[in-house]
Protein backbone atom coordinates (compact mmCIF):
# COMPACT_ATOMS: atom_id res chain seq x y z
CA UNK A 1 0.00 0.00 0.00
CA UNK A 2 2.72 2.23 0.99
CA UNK A 3 3.66 2.50 -2.60
CA UNK A 4 1.08 2.40 -4.42
CA UNK A 5 0.13 6.21 -6.27
CA UNK A 6 -2.74 7.40 -7.34
CA UNK A 7 -3.53 10.20 -9.97
CA UNK A 8 -4.98 13.12 -8.79
CA UNK A 9 -5.47 15.10 -11.86
CA UNK A 10 -4.83 15.46 -15.89
CA UNK A 11 -4.23 18.35 -18.22
CA UNK A 12 -3.23 18.71 -21.76
CA UNK A 13 -0.10 17.11 -21.25
CA UNK A 14 0.50 15.83 -17.87
CA UNK A 15 -0.42 13.52 -15.00
CA UNK A 16 -0.27 14.54 -11.30
CA UNK A 17 0.14 11.51 -8.64
CA UNK A 18 0.64 11.10 -5.26
CA UNK A 19 4.48 10.33 -4.34
CA UNK A 20 5.79 7.26 -3.10
CA UNK A 21 9.11 5.79 -1.89
CA UNK A 22 9.68 4.92 -4.96
CA UNK A 23 10.14 9.21 -6.13
CA UNK A 24 13.01 9.34 -3.72
CA UNK A 25 16.03 8.85 -6.15
CA UNK A 26 13.97 11.58 -8.99
CA UNK A 27 13.17 14.08 -6.05
CA UNK A 28 16.69 13.94 -4.76
CA UNK A 29 18.78 13.88 -7.70
CA UNK A 30 16.71 16.40 -9.73
CA UNK A 31 15.11 19.05 -7.78
CA UNK A 32 16.32 19.09 -3.76
CA UNK A 33 20.01 18.48 -4.74
CA UNK A 34 20.12 21.03 -7.97
CA UNK A 35 21.31 24.72 -6.40
CA UNK A 36 19.40 26.29 -9.51
CA UNK A 37 16.26 24.52 -8.61
CA UNK A 38 16.57 25.13 -4.86
CA UNK A 39 17.73 28.49 -5.36
CA UNK A 40 14.75 30.00 -3.27
CA UNK A 41 14.57 27.53 -0.66
CA UNK A 42 16.47 28.15 2.63
CA UNK A 43 18.90 24.70 1.95
CA UNK A 44 19.16 21.77 -0.14
CA UNK A 45 17.65 18.48 1.09
CA UNK A 46 19.08 15.26 1.89
CA UNK A 47 18.56 11.56 1.31
CA UNK A 48 17.32 11.63 4.77
CA UNK A 49 14.82 14.77 4.58
CA UNK A 50 13.91 13.70 1.40
CA UNK A 51 11.95 10.36 2.57
CA UNK A 52 10.70 12.38 5.08
CA UNK A 53 9.71 14.89 2.26
CA UNK A 54 8.01 12.10 0.50
CA UNK A 55 6.44 10.93 4.08
CA UNK A 56 4.91 14.17 4.93
CA UNK A 57 3.43 14.43 1.64
CA UNK A 58 1.82 10.92 2.19
CA UNK A 59 0.57 11.96 5.70
CA UNK A 60 -1.26 15.18 3.95
CA UNK A 61 -3.00 13.23 1.19
CA UNK A 62 -4.03 10.82 4.16
CA UNK A 63 -5.33 13.68 6.53
CA UNK A 64 -6.29 16.23 3.85
CA UNK A 65 -6.85 14.59 0.79
CA UNK A 66 -4.36 17.22 -0.64
CA UNK A 67 -0.54 17.03 -0.90
CA UNK A 68 2.58 17.77 -3.55
CA UNK A 69 2.27 15.54 -6.21
CA UNK A 70 4.75 14.16 -8.76
CA UNK A 71 4.33 15.79 -12.06
CA UNK A 72 4.83 13.29 -15.03
CA UNK A 73 5.02 13.65 -18.80
CA UNK A 74 1.71 12.50 -20.10
CA UNK A 75 3.12 10.65 -22.87
CA UNK A 76 6.23 9.54 -21.72
CA UNK A 77 5.98 9.16 -17.69
CA UNK A 78 8.79 10.47 -17.25
CA UNK A 79 8.73 12.81 -14.02
CA UNK A 80 8.91 16.52 -14.34
CA UNK A 81 9.03 17.84 -10.53
CA UNK A 82 6.30 18.35 -8.34
CA UNK A 83 3.37 20.45 -7.91
CA UNK A 84 0.40 20.78 -5.53
CA UNK A 85 -1.90 22.34 -2.90
CA UNK A 86 -0.52 22.13 0.44
CA UNK A 87 -2.25 23.91 4.24
CA UNK A 88 -0.08 26.55 4.84
CA UNK A 89 -0.10 29.08 7.88
CA UNK A 90 -0.11 32.93 7.26
CA UNK A 91 -0.27 34.61 10.13
CA UNK A 92 -2.45 32.94 11.83
CA UNK A 93 -5.02 32.21 8.92
CA UNK A 94 -4.72 28.41 7.30
CA UNK A 95 -4.35 29.18 3.91
CA UNK A 96 -4.29 26.62 0.85
CA UNK A 97 -1.15 27.30 -1.16
CA UNK A 98 -0.44 26.15 -4.99
CA UNK A 99 3.47 25.22 -5.30
CA UNK A 100 5.31 23.83 -8.21
CA UNK A 101 8.81 23.11 -8.63
CA UNK A 102 10.19 21.48 -12.00
CA UNK A 103 13.78 19.93 -12.48
CA UNK A 104 16.04 22.10 -14.98
CA UNK A 105 15.40 19.89 -18.32
CA UNK A 106 11.45 20.85 -17.82
CA UNK A 107 12.07 25.07 -17.42
CA UNK A 108 10.46 26.82 -20.47
CA UNK A 109 7.81 24.70 -21.47
CA UNK A 110 4.67 25.85 -19.81
CA UNK A 111 4.79 22.91 -17.92
CA UNK A 112 4.48 25.04 -14.42
CA UNK A 113 1.83 27.02 -15.94
CA UNK A 114 -0.35 23.63 -17.19
CA UNK A 115 0.56 22.02 -13.67
CA UNK A 116 -0.02 24.70 -11.46
CA UNK A 117 -3.37 25.72 -13.42
CA UNK A 118 -4.59 22.24 -13.00
CA UNK A 119 -3.96 22.89 -9.01
CA UNK A 120 -6.33 26.26 -9.38
CA UNK A 121 -8.83 24.30 -11.18
CA UNK A 122 -8.70 21.17 -8.73
CA UNK A 123 -8.81 23.45 -5.72
CA UNK A 124 -11.89 25.60 -6.97
CA UNK A 125 -13.86 22.77 -8.67
CA UNK A 126 -13.01 19.24 -6.71
CA UNK A 127 -12.16 20.87 -3.29
CA UNK A 128 -14.59 23.89 -3.25
CA UNK A 129 -12.23 26.25 -1.56
CA UNK A 130 -13.10 30.17 -1.99
CA UNK A 131 -9.22 31.35 -2.26
CA UNK A 132 -5.98 29.70 -3.18
CA UNK A 133 -2.56 31.81 -2.35
CA UNK A 134 1.30 30.86 -3.68
CA UNK A 135 4.20 31.78 -1.28
CA UNK A 136 7.13 33.24 -3.38
CA UNK A 137 10.19 35.12 -3.03
CA UNK A 138 10.28 38.34 -4.27
CA UNK A 139 13.57 37.94 -6.73
CA UNK A 140 11.78 34.38 -7.56
CA UNK A 141 10.43 36.49 -11.43
CA UNK A 142 9.82 32.89 -12.84
CA UNK A 143 7.44 31.64 -9.69
CA UNK A 144 6.13 34.97 -9.90
CA UNK A 145 5.03 34.68 -13.92
CA UNK A 146 3.56 31.95 -13.30
CA UNK A 147 1.40 33.18 -10.23
CA UNK A 148 0.62 36.12 -12.77
CA UNK A 149 -0.81 33.53 -15.20
CA UNK A 150 -2.92 31.64 -13.13
CA UNK A 151 -4.69 34.93 -12.37
CA UNK A 152 -3.44 35.44 -8.77
CA UNK A 153 -2.23 38.89 -8.05
CA UNK A 154 0.23 40.24 -5.14
CA UNK A 155 -1.41 40.63 -2.03
CA UNK A 156 0.86 41.41 0.57
CA UNK A 157 4.56 40.65 1.93
CA UNK A 158 5.11 38.41 5.32
CA UNK A 159 8.38 36.96 7.37
CA UNK A 160 7.64 33.37 7.06
CA UNK A 161 11.11 30.68 7.24
CA UNK A 162 13.13 33.76 8.11
CA UNK A 163 12.36 35.11 4.78
CA UNK A 164 10.87 37.58 2.95
CA UNK A 165 7.85 36.22 0.82
CA UNK A 166 5.09 37.58 -1.49
CA UNK A 167 1.63 36.14 -0.60
CA UNK A 168 -0.20 36.21 -4.21
CA UNK A 169 -3.53 35.05 -4.36
CA UNK A 170 -7.17 34.54 -5.96
CA UNK A 171 -10.52 33.69 -4.98
CA UNK A 172 -12.86 31.46 -6.47
CA UNK A 173 -15.03 34.57 -7.98
CA UNK A 174 -11.79 35.89 -9.54
CA UNK A 175 -11.48 32.65 -11.43
CA UNK A 176 -13.59 32.88 -14.68
CA UNK A 177 -12.18 36.65 -16.01
CA UNK A 178 -8.21 36.08 -14.67
CA UNK A 179 -8.40 32.33 -16.31
CA UNK A 180 -9.83 33.79 -19.55
CA UNK A 181 -7.34 36.59 -20.84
Amino acid sequence: MKNQTRTVLETERLSLRTMNEHDAPFLYEKLFQDEEVMKYYPSLKDEKQTKEWIAWNQKNDRMYHTSLWVIEDKETKEPLGQTGIVLQNIEGQTELEIGYMLKRAAWGKGYAVEAARGCLTYGFEEMKVRRMVSLIRPENEASVKIALKMGMKKEKTISKWDQIIDVYSITRDGEIGSLEQ
